[in-house]
């Protein structure tokens, strides 16, 4: 992928590890891990040793340090070591899929076209899926439960792994490879053979609704979204939007604050906090701050777009309509272990420029909805939209 995101600078920090938001909700075969300023995904990460967290790798790079000592496997000690420390979204990945992960970042992954999350009790939920993707062929649904992929229990893994799975990593697998799924949906439980496929993101949409409306669906925040965001909004005929961020599993935070950018006139986006240093996000001054915008989010609202949405919502930009977002808002730090492998380790979290934290929280709508939540949606913009 060619050009540079003007944002994103490169890894190098006083030698440190970048920093990144680590969601939950990933594409399946193609993971939604996003970074913020200062990470560029497609270089590796530094090794361990920044000062801003490094207390909380050094345990983990010990136990690979020793592994590899003793000639085992760095990265399965690692991830032993991630487990104990209590670290939620704490993973750990193999040189590959951390590439594989930061390519669909660049809007292109290979996959069967799922999203899927890590449910509170271990089991892994289907979020949603991708119209004209092999999953959708063969019928799969949001709610469904992966229960297996390829024979391997799915329930209790990290979601990472899961991906890892789909993707076949362990033999880099690519497009036109099969993959086995177990899955359940109610009291039924039957397996399907997909066929892996390359497959585009697509997390910009765009689309006219009866009235002065126009609605920009945001899937997910992969490099160019900002821009896309802005684009639209120029596009537009007058009349109020809807960004619709239900089930946007996040994504790229300086994308989430170049959308930010098109909606506000400079100004705080979301403080974060990285092992007790506070830092900031700013919008870039300039954006549309005259039409009458509603943000529509739901429990598959996480991570970047929580950051998007709290920040529209405090500054009084926008109504925020549906259901109680994810709660995703923890800081994540990569560092490289010494078979090359990657530790994400939990070493903050942010907050909305009122500072509320959203970890374990999320964001509660102004006006509740769920079902029929875009029409009301629409009705509330018409009202504001309309001359009084």
């Amino acid at each position: 992928m060619s050009g540079r995101d003007p944002f994103r600078q490169p890894r190098r920090i006083r030698r440190g590890a970048a920093l990144t938001l680590l969601f939950t909700s990933v594409l399946v075969a193609g993971a939604a891990t996003g970074a913020l300023p200062q990470a560029d995904r497609k270089s590796p990460p530094d090794e361990a040793g920044s000062a801003a967290s490094a207390g909380h790798h050094a345990a983990v790079t010990r136990a690979a340090e020793e592994a590899l000592a003793d000639g085992k496997s760095p990265m399965e000690a690692a991830k032993r070591a991630v487990s104990r420390s209590g670290d939620r979204w704490g993973a750990v990945y193999s040189e590959g899929e951390y590439e594989e992960f930061e390519d669909a970042l660049d809007g292109q992954y290979t996959g069967v076209g799922l999203w899927a999350r890590s449910e509170r009790n271990g089991r892994i939920a289907v979020t949603k899926v991708r119209a004209g993707s092999p999953a959708a062929a063969a019928g799969i649904r949001p709610g469904d439960l992966l229960r297996s992929v390829d024979g391997r229990p799915a329930d209790g893994r990290p979601v990472t792994e899961v991906v890892s799975l789909l993707r076949g990593d362990a033999i880099d697998a690519p497009a036109g490879t099969t993959v086995r799924l177990g899955l359940e949906r109610g009291t039924r439980a039957w397996t399907e053979t997909l066929r892996r496929t390359q497959l585009s993101t697509d997390s910009v949409t765009v689309r006219q609704v009866t009235g002065p409306v126009t609605v920009i669906r945001v899937a997910t925040f992969t490099k160019g979204s900002g821009d896309q965001i802005r684009k639209a909004l120029r596009q537009a005929p007058p009349g109020g939007v809807v960004l619709d961020l239900r089930g946007n599993s996040g994504g790229l935070v300086t994308e989430a604050v170049t959308a930010a950018s098109a909606f506000l006139d400079g100004g705080l986006v979301a403080t974060y906090g990285v092992d007790g240093e506070q830092r900031v996000l700013h919008a870039e001054p300039g954006g549309d701050t005259t039409r009458p915008l509603v943000v529509l989010v739901d429990g598959g609202t996480m991570s970047a777009a929580e950051l998007l949405t709290g920040a529209l919502q405090d500054r009084g930009r926008a109504l925020v309509v549906g259901s109680r977002t994810f709660g995703k808002g923890s800081v994540q730090m990569p560092s490289r272990l010494p078979d090359g492998s990657v530790a994400e380790l939990t070493v903050g979290h942010y907050r909305t420029p009122s500072g509320r934290g959203v970890d374990g929280r999320g964001i509660t709508p102004d006006l509740e909805a769920d079902e029929g939540a875009l029409q009301r949606a629409e009705s509330v913009l018409r009202g504001l939209a309309t001359p009084s």
